[in-house]
């Protein structure tokens, strides 16, 4: 102990040469704060230890990185204050009890000179009562208010920069590691009750200036990068275990022979296969479409991209709700001329798919894409609505594309992506049976009921999130993330649709070349500049849609026309338009940068975000915009239905005024009151701004439901 007091009669002594001016009240007086000050740079140095620690470790919080934190809080905000500050207070004891002075050096003025307020400076420092029996003395007035002041609002400052200071140092992740510095510094603020009450205060004094200029440095040397923490986040990551295979003396005999058979040699160190996975991994491009000659056939069960026609794999399962053969199996006659697909394809609305029992029974067609119809149809086996889509012409290129729609669906497993039920065979070309989704797009949301809040913005950034995780998991990337691709169901859940253009690493590229996937509003800088697709392009598309839906506006604006708005994505030009008043303009920013590598990853955003909406209480699932009743949305809809012109009777038709899109009318029902109809006298209001556009002088009408899959 007498080492560590030494140690403080150092500290003190460095102090009194460095500021111990002999005005009032005194040259010791002046030390002590000057001491109190080196004392709380103690915890500063806590703070900046464990920062700079964390910037090659990120959030690896593991057994070695926790207790190393705990070392440092331990040390340098406990242990190390404490031990100089006792050693201090024994130091001024001893001086005016004529005792030990451990090596310091007091002039006769010391105990001789008084000094106005305080008396001497040997009574004022060291025969003084401690601060314990200053606070529990019975009485109160002026004079007890004024020992809290002192001796409780002080060391309640100085904890809260200090609190301060841990927090800056887990910037960019979990926040209670911190809690292993501040806490023990609020431990040595409780142990002082030890000391004479008037150096303690002094100390006091000298530490809360120490505390605020401490922020400085730990917040100079910053967070660490997303790189780091990203890189940290995937080490985390348990890896799949491995199943062991029992060994050959404990098979049976006739099992031990056939795998003593079918054991592969050896092979090579060179030849092994890595210990990680790679994250997507390369499937077969699908046949091509061979429909002469080929009756129609029952794909159901069957994993998108497999050999459809040939017969010769054993398909694995693929529909969700396994039902009787839509389609009549081998022996069926081909069409004849009066049921070719063009005259099919556009037939009754009661008509079935095929002529004898088919299973799903056309409604109405929901609308066109660039190269599919989706039908409303009812699922007569399981008496469900669901959308059909098919194909305008059989050809190879169509065809890949369908079925990679299908596979990226069926492959992903998330309550806000829509599901793949079925795929069936036709004589036009293969057809998608997909869920109904009922809605309309966020795009149309924003401009109909306006920007979103911040609690709105982050359940759809976290729930969109989980659901591009999702599909990142099985090798998917969306590619084409933008506000009208996220439909708003009636209960105000979005849904990731529209995986039309979504492709898995491996599949051949689908488009023509020069040509670019995607919207360029939208697109990222290196998707724009010609790179791949990648998680981080499909999360800086994510970013994007969240920042519209707190702004109204694409993150770098509009151009005049696509060209311009492609080459503005390209140069990855500045992010003008940014939600500069959200809680989540750090988040979203980081998440637009021009850098992959340096982004957020979705994980980090999921976590960053769900841990800012429980720490208000809020739940993850939870409406993004205002439940509006069904019926309420087609008297809204009939008061924009107008006369369509000569020839416009296909695209009128699909804009259906009882039709509110896509989702079975059982799985959500809203409780919250109505929006007021509009009246059918009124003017309908001007076309919303389309997000995926960039032609401001030409205007096109708005139809507030989002047909989906095209």
């Amino acid at each position: 102990m007498d080492g560590f007091v030494r140690m403080a009669a150092d500290l003190l002594s460095f102090a009194h040469t460095v500021f111990g001016p002999g005005f009032w009240p005194g040259e010791w007086v002046w030390a002590t704060m000057a001491a109190g000050f080196l004392i709380g740079i103690f915890p500063v140095l806590a703070s900046f230890s464990v920062a700079l620690i964390r910037k090659g470790t990120g959030n690896a919080y593991n057994s070695v990185t926790i207790s190393v934190f705990a070392i440092i809080g331990i040390v340098l905000a406990l242990v190390l204050p404490w031990l100089m500050a006792n050693g201090i207070s024994m130091i001024f004891r001893g001086a005016a009890a004529g005792a030990e002075t451990y090596g310091v050096t007091f002039a006769s003025s010391f105990n001789n000179e008084t000094h106005a307020l305080i008396g001497t400076q040997a009574e004022y420092l060291g025969r003084g009562p401690i601060v314990y029996d200053l606070l529990t003395r019975p009485g109160g007035g002026v004079d007890f208010v004024l020992n809290l002041a002192k001796l409780v609002v002080l060391p309640a400052i100085a904890a809260f920069f200090v609190i301060l200071q841990a927090r800056a140092a887990f910037r960019r992740g979990p926040t209670w590691p911190g809690r292993l510095i501040w806490l023990s510094f609020v431990a040595f603020a409780l142990f002082s009750v030890a000391f004479e009450a008037n150096v303690a205060f002094l100390l006091w004094i000298g530490m809360v200036p120490a505390s605020v200029l401490g922020l400085i440095p730990i917040l100079v040397i910053g967070a660490p990068s997303w790189t780091t923490i990203n890189r940290s986040v995937q080490e985390e990551k348990p890896q799949p275990a491995v199943q062991q295979q029992p060994s050959q003396n404990q098979l049976p005999p006739q099992q031990a022979s056939a795998h003593h058979q079918q054991q592969p040699p050896p092979r090579h160190p060179s030849q092994q296969q890595p210990a990680t996975p790679p994250p997507y991994v390369p499937e077969p491009p699908p046949p091509p479409y061979r429909p002469d000659g080929m009756p129609p056939a029952l794909l159901s069960g069957q994993a998108p991209g497999q050999e459809l026609l040939s017969g010769r794999q054993q398909p694995a399962k693929l529909a969700d709700t396994p039902g009787p053969m839509p389609f009549p199996l081998g022996g069926a006659a081909p069409p004849t001329a009066a049921q070719t697909p063009s005259t099919r394809a556009m037939s009754g609305s009661n008509s079935m798919w095929t002529r004898s029992g088919g299973r799903f029974k056309k409604i109405k067609a929901l609308g066109h894409g660039g190269f599919g119809t989706v039908w409303l149809a009812m699922d007569t086996q399981l008496d469900r609505t669901v959308a059909v889509k098919i194909a305008h012409a059989p050809d190879a290129e169509t065809e890949q594309r369908m079925l990679r729609e299908a596979r990226a669906l069926a492959a992903v497993r998330h309550p806000n992506c829509v599901r793949v039920y079925d795929i069936v065979e036709d004589e036009d070309g293969l057809g998608i049976v997909m869920e109904y989704i009922e809605g309309r797009p966020l795009a149309d949301a924003v401009h109909e009921n306006g920007k979103l809040d911040d609690l709105a913005a982050a359940r759809l950034w976290v729930t969109m999130a989980g659901a591009l995780s999702a599909a990142h998991a099985k090798g998917v990337l969306h590619r084409d993330i933008k506000p009208s691709n996220i439909m708003i169901d009636p209960s105000g859940m979005p849904h990731l649709i529209d995986f039309g253009i979504a492709r898995s690493k491996g599949d051949s590229t689908l488009t023509k070349t020069g040509m670019m996937v995607g919207t360029p509003d939208f697109l990222a800088p290196e998707t724009a500049a010609g790179s791949p697709a990648s998680p981080a392009s499909d999360a800086w598309q994510l970013a994007a849609t969240v920042s519209y839906a707190l702004t109204g506006e694409p993150p770098r604006g509009t151009r005049d026309n696509p060209m311009a708005a492609l080459m503005a994505a390209a140069k990855a030009e500045r992010i003008t338009h940014l939600p500069t008043n959200s809680v989540h303009l750090r988040l979203i920013s980081a998440a637009l940068g021009p850098d992959p590598a340096g982004r957020p990853t979705l994980d980090t955003v999921i976590r960053q975000t769900g841990g800012w909406l429980s720490k208000g209480g809020h739940t993850e699932d939870g409406p993004v915009t205002k439940v509006v009743k069904r019926e309420d949305i087609a008297a809204l809809d009939r008061t924009k239905v107008t006369k369509p012109a000569e020839g416009d009777e296909e695209r009128t038709k699909f804009t259906d005024p009882e039709r509110t899109s896509f989702t079975d009318p059982e799985r959500t029902e809203s409780t919250n009151p109505p929006r007021p109809p509009v009246a059918a006298q009124q003017t309908p209001p001007p076309p919303p701004p389309d997000p995926d556009r960039t032609r401001p002088t030409q205007q096109k009408r708005h139809n507030p439901t989002r047909r989906f899959g095209t």
